[in-house]
C-alpha cells in the first residue's frame, strides 16, 4: 500500500519523498513540473538509493489522475501541489483559486472513491493574517491577506467539512512557518524559477555572487534591530513531521492541526549575520522601503506537534544557512534546464 505524494518534486516534496524512502514507506509521486524539474526526483533515487513510481500529472486532469489510482493501491495522500506565490496571487487571483481548490476536489473525490480516506495537507501561517500576538497557537483566529492564503484556509475548511461528513476521514493539516536550507547531501534544494520571491534563496545567490545584494524591505518594524522576525525551519524538520503526522493518521480519525516551526523569531539581519558567520561568505544588503501588508514578527508555538506527534525542529539557524549555501554552491543554477 502506497502513499501518494502530489507536488513531489517540488522543494518540500522531494526532501519528504527523501524522509519516507529512508523509513521504508512505498510512495508515488505526481507532479506536473509547472515549478519543479523530473531530475530532481533523479536526486531523491541517488540519496536514498530506492526506486519510486511518478508520474506527470497535473491535478486538474481528473481522469489522468484516476489512472494512477486504478494502477496502484494507494492508502493515504500528502497534498503538496499547488502554487505558491502570493504576489502573483494577487495579480492572478482566479488562477490561483481555480488550480488550487479544483485540484484538491479532484484528488479528495479520488481518496474518497478509492477508500484512501487519509490525508496530510500542506497549510501555512498565511491562514493567521495578521496576528495579534506572538508566539501563535493553533487556537488563535483565522484570516487571511491574499487570495493564496485563503486558498489555503478555504481547504483548511473543506477537509474539515469532508470529516464532518465521513468520519472515517483521517486530516493532519500542517501549518508551516518558513521553510529553509537544504538536504545536507547538497543534491536537493530549493529552485526558484527567475528572481527568488523568499528571503532564503535570495541571500544564497548573493553570498555565492549571483545577485550584487540583499534588498532588506524596512529597518523600522518593532523589533529588536528594525527588520521583521520570522520563524524559519529547516525542510529536513518540516519533512519528518510530515512522516510523523501520516504516521498518527494511520492510526486515529478526525481532524487535527498542527504548527510546524522552531518557536525562534529571526530577524532579517539575524539571517544575514547568521548566514555569514554559517558560510564565511559576505551578504551585502541596502535598506529599501518596506512592502505593502508585511508585519512586524511572526513566529510559532510549536508545542502541539510534539506533544501530540512527538516532533520537533532539530537543525538550528546555523544549519540551515550552511545547508542552504551548500546546495546554492553546488548548484548555481538548480537543477539547469
Amino acid at each position: 500500500m502506497a502513499i501518494l505524494i502530489t507536488g513531489g518534486a517540488g522543494y518540500i516534496g522531494t526532501h519528504a519523498m527523501v524522509e519516507f524512502l529512508n523509513a521504508g514507506r512505498e510512495v508515488i509521486c505526481v507532479d506536473n513540473f509547472s515549478n519543479s524539474k523530473p531530475c530532481a526526483l533523479e536526486r531523491v533515487k541517488q540519496i536514498t538509493g530506492k526506486d519510486f513510481k511518478s508520474y506527470e500529472v497535473d491535478l486538474l486532469d481528473y481522469d489522468a489522475l484516476e489512472k494512477v489510482f486504478v494502477e496502484n493501491k494507494i492508502e493515504s495522500c500528502i497534498h503538496f501541489a499547488g502554487l505558491k506565490a502570493v504576489g502573483e496571487s494577487c495579480e492572478k487571483p482566479l488562477l490561483y483559486y481555480h488550480n488550487n481548490l479544483t485540484g484538491t476536489f479532484n484528488l479528495c473525490a479520488l481518496l474518497q472513491k478509492y477508500g484512501a480516506k487519509k490525508i496530510v495537507f500542506s497549510s501555512s501561517a498565511t491562514v493567521y493574517g495578521k496576528p495579534a500576538s506572538v508566539p501563535i497557537t493553533e487556537d488563535f483566529p483565522l484570516s487571511t491577506t491574499n487570495p493564496y492564503g485563503e486558498t489555503k484556509l478555504m481547504i483548511e475548511r473543506i477537509l474539515k467539512d469532508l470529516h464532518a461528513a465521513d468520519n472515517e476521514w483521517s486530516v493532519s493539516i500542517l501549518r508551516y512557518f518558513n521553510p529553509i536550507g537544504a538536504h545536507k547531501s547538497g543534491l536537493i534544494g530549493e529552485d526558484p524559477k527567475g528572481i527568488p520571491n523568499n528571503l532564503l534563496p535570495y541571500v544564497a545567490q548573493v553570498a555565492t555572487g549571483k545577485r550584487p545584494y540583499l534588498s532588506i524591505f524596512g529597518d523600522d518594524y518593532n523589533t529588536h534591530d528594525g527588520t521583521g522576525v520570522r520563524d524559519y525551519i529547516h525542510v529536513v524538520d518540516l519533512a519528518k513531521a510530515h512522516l510523523k503526522a501520516i504516521e498518527r493518521a494511520e492510526k486515529v480519525s478526525g481532524v487535527e492541526y498542527f504548527n510546524v516551526g522552531t518557536g525562534v523569531g529571526y530577524s532579517v539581519l539575524d539571517i544575514v549575520k547568521a548566514y555569514e558567520a554559517a558560510t564565511g561568505a559576505k551578504v551585502p544588503y541596502k535598506i529599501v522601503a518596506r512592502r505593502p501588508g508585511d508585519i512586524d514578527e511572526c513566529y510559532a508555538n510549536p508545542d502541539k506537534a510534539y506533544r501530540v506527534l512527538g516532533w520537533r525542529a532539530e537543525n538550528n539557524i546555523e544549519d540551515m544557512c550552511r545547508d542552504s549555501y551548500r546546495w546554492q554552491s553546488n548548484n548555481p543554477d538548480g537543477y539547469g534546464e
